[in-house]
């Protein structure tokens, strides 16, 4: 009986990528060269003494964002930290935060010696579960942080009613969210504060850069004294009132984000559209199912493009084998996390070193079933820069997958 030849050969065993464009990433242009020289050439680079192109931009983000004020800093990091202070947390008060995240939602909550609550996240959208948020919440409990994960809206009206029953405070962490929705809101201008990234991979970047938005004057007059040495407005230059570092950014983020900031919308726009279009090409594919996205969700900016991969609908290959021919086939992706926070050694050895968590606060024993089949098998992470791609990338990605299902499924 004669061997079964497959017809098709994979990129990665030397047959013909499927995707065939180059998606690059930061997109600028000569402008955006010619605002940072024009910085440079005039010897005003620093902030706040030497010019107001950092307060223009923080106006401009918060405009963007829907809220009255914007505080900048050097990073999503600090954005965090500077919300969670401004809050009024105190040494031991525990912080709801989800496991599928990146290190700095949890490692802020330690920096402000309080203790991360890690809490599952829903299997069809990979934010936070509102029943399980409750179910976390004790008499320690003082804030939720909700991660719009990927760019998508977290369900903002269920975690907002838990917050003021619980008189809790939220801080939305839309470091992936940048010009997303929720009700035609902007994410970032739902919660107490909202906290940005502007890290080099990020929808709005400036290679490193921070921001928290909100419309309490309260909340912006401390965080914007702590991001500048505990300095107060209308205060001699040498006055420190509150607990701050230098957490400022320079005049050339500023001019650059500033020119960014012009391109986001219409970049919104198209990762918006092409991943509805790659929701439908790939819901026709047997094993792959793209993350849910509710009514409510007016907009989701693509930071990532999600879908969960079900291995038995391709002869039983491993995850980490289809994803590495899948960008062998020319699509930008990744398995994304390979376990949850909580797992890291941070968090199971305890290595906590100058805070005050309590003795009785113990990782080992966590458990987030949903988090950990996402890390474990499931979740496969397109690219932002991707999502920018035409119609017809978003047809080749869903036909790399197809001819990767087709050639293994042969063999």
């Amino acid at each position: 009986m004669e061997k079964n030849i497959t017809l098709e050969t994979l990129a990665i065993d030397g047959g013909d990528r499927t995707v065939q464009t180059h998606f690059p990433w930061p997109i600028y242009d000569e402008t955006d060269v010619q605002a940072v020289a024009d910085v440079v050439r005039s010897g005003r680079w620093g902030n706040p003494d030497c010019g107001d192109l950092v307060e223009t931009f923080e106006q401009e983000f918060a405009a963007y964002c829907g809220t009255k004020y914007a505080v900048s800093c050097v990073n999503g990091s600090v954005s965090l930290r500077l919300a969670l202070m401004a809050c009024g947390v105190r040494p031991g008060d525990e912080v709801i935060v989800p496991p599928y995240t990146f290190i700095a939602t949890a490692s802020t909550v330690l920096e402000v010696n309080c203790v991360p609550v890690f809490v599952d996240i829903d299997p069809d959208t990979y934010n936070l579960d509102p029943k399980a948020v409750e179910a976390a919440i004790t008499e320690r409990t003082k804030v939720i942080i909700p991660v719009h994960f990927a760019g998508l809206a977290c369900d903002m009206d269920a975690i907002m009613d838990i917050a003021r029953r619980h008189k809790l405070r939220v801080i939305e962490d839309a470091a992936h969210a940048h010009g997303a929705e929720y009700k035609g809101r902007k994410l970032g201008s739902i919660g107490d504060v909202g906290s940005f990234s502007f890290q080099s991979s990020k929808n709005l970047t400036s290679g490193e850069g921070g921001m928290v938005v909100t419309n309490d004057e309260n909340l912006y007059r401390t965080m914007a004294s702590l991001r500048n040495v505990g300095r107060m407005e209308g205060h001699q230059w040498y006055d420190h009132f509150n607990p701050g570092c230098n957490y400022r950014i320079t005049q050339m983020q500023a001019v650059l984000l500033s020119r960014q900031l012009n391109r986001l919308d219409d970049q919104t726009v198209i990762r918006n559209e092409n991943g509805l279009y790659l929701n439908k090409l790939l819901s026709n594919i047997d094993g792959i199912l793209p993350l849910t996205r509710s009514p409510e969700a007016t907009r989701h900016c693509y930071h990532l493009y999600i879908f969960s991969y079900d291995s038995s609908a391709f002869g039983g290959l491993p995850r980490q084998e289809f994803v590495a021919r899948l960008a062998a086939e020319g699509v930008p992706c990744s398995t994304g996390y390979p376990h949850p926070l909580y797992k890291q050694p941070l968090f199971q050895n305890k290595n906590f070193m100058c805070y005050a968590i309590p003795e009785s606060v113990d990782y080992a024993a966590v458990n987030c079933p949903v988090a950990e089949r996402a890390c474990r098998d499931e979740a496969v992470w397109i690219f932002q820069h991707a999502m920018l791609g035409s119609r017809e990338d978003m047809q080749s990605f869903a036909e790399a997958i197809r001819k990767i299902q087709r050639v293994v499924t042969q063999a």
